[in-house]
């Protein structure tokens, strides 16, 4: 196989990116791992400078609101109750406590790789109730879909699901029609994408005049990508257009959405930082009802106020970078986060915090 250049590849990427901008274009990504990716390879720091990269609500640990967190926190607490969810949840603050803490205190909270092992937990311990705190975009959804079907097909009755699922087409809209920020282009999420495919992307480009390209994660992937956004703002077009080509087709993965639609459906949900979005969420079923954490076992909770001085909320509506928050890096660090954006492996403040401080 011949070896490709990837060095001189990238550099003649550059090359036409900076001949294709010829004015000042903030391009957003919606997806953490792009976030990651982008910090790690420096590509910000080898771009033109009339291309800026800001980040948007790509995290689903980030935009989970902080009444979802205590909530969880609550059931944690239950007796004869074990609480399973994925590990980049355990140290996001709570009003009065995380997950982590009450892990430490000697509650039975459990770190899941996939949502069927919660579904091993509830099979384990059939004296306890299993409570899977399923977060996550349509990436993992099929996954905690199956999981739950999987429960019935085992016919666990001591397996729920407290679901804080988010979809990403509705929160692009909710940005877009909010207008707070400007956004010249969009670097469209590669695995949701595989899932979706380009089809839910559409009105962006039809009701907004504003392109969008589903990026893959490696140096070049992200490279072709800026590109191909410059070249339909250069060429004054808009449409969703797929670099990932290898992975995502537009139509989408038909098994995974089919297994999603047999146990969700599509509801209004609040975001961290963006607030209630019309059809956002993923909950159970009406029959499925019997799973749903959130009906079987309803908290009267009080409403939880933002940390103070944290500006996550900007942070993921693409308003700031969190070098403009006064906690990041003196008050708020990795080791003691006061907002969920310092918390997640695809927090933009984590990524600003590992990689530079934002430098």
């Amino acid at each position: 196989m011949e070896k490709v250049d990837e060095a001189g590849a990238a550099r003649r990427r550059l090359e036409e990116i900076a001949l294709l901008a010829d004015r000042p274009l903030r391009f957003m990504e919606v997806c953490g791992t792009h976030t990651i990716a982008i910090f790690r390879t420096g590509i910000k720091s080898l771009l033109t400078s009339k291309i800026e990269l800001i980040s948007g609500p790509g995290c689903p640990v980030c935009i989970t609101p902080q009444k979802e967190i205590d909530r969880a926190i609550a059931y944690s607490r239950m007796e004869n109750t074990i609480l399973a969810t994925f590990g980049d949840l355990l140290r996001v603050p709570g009003s009065d406590s995380s997950l982590y803490e009450e892990k430490a205190e000697g509650g039975d909270i459990r770190v899941v790789v996939s949502p069927l092992d919660a579904v091993k937990f509830a099979q384990d311990n059939l004296e306890k109730r299993v409570i899977f705190f399923a977060v996550g975009f349509e990436t993992t959804s099929p996954a905690i879909a199956f999981a739950v079907r999987e429960a019935g097909r085992l016919e666990l009755n001591n397996f729920f699901i407290y679901s804080s699922q988010r979809l990403v087409p509705p929160a692009i809209r909710a940005l877009l029609s909010g207008k707070k920020t400007k956004i010249d282009g969009f670097i469209l999420p590669g695995h949701v994408s595989v899932i979706i495919g380009s089809h839910p992307y559409e009105f962006i480009a039809r009701e907004f005049g504003i392109p969008g390209v589903i990026t893959g994660f490696d140096p070049l992937d992200i490279l072709e990508g800026i590109e191909m956004l410059a070249r339909q703002v250069k060429e004054r077009r808009a449409g969703i257009e797929i670099q990932y080509r290898r992975v995502v087709r537009p139509e989408g993965n038909a098994l995974a959405l089919k297994v999603m639609e047999e146990m969700f459906l599509p509801a209004r949900a609040s975001w961290r930082g963006l607030g209630e979005i019309p059809e956002s969420g993923l909950f159970l079923r009406a029959e499925l009802s019997g799973r749903d954490a959130a009906r079987v076992f309803p908290l009267e909770l009080p409403d939880p106020g933002e940390p103070p001085g944290c500006r996550c909320g900007e942070v993921l509506q693409g308003v700031i970078r969190p070098p403009e928050c006064a906690l990041f890096s003196r008050v708020c660090t990795p080791d003691q986060p006061v907002g969920p954006c310092m918390v997640s492996s695809e927090g933009t403040c984590a990524a600003y915090y590992k990689y530079g401080r934002g430098k």
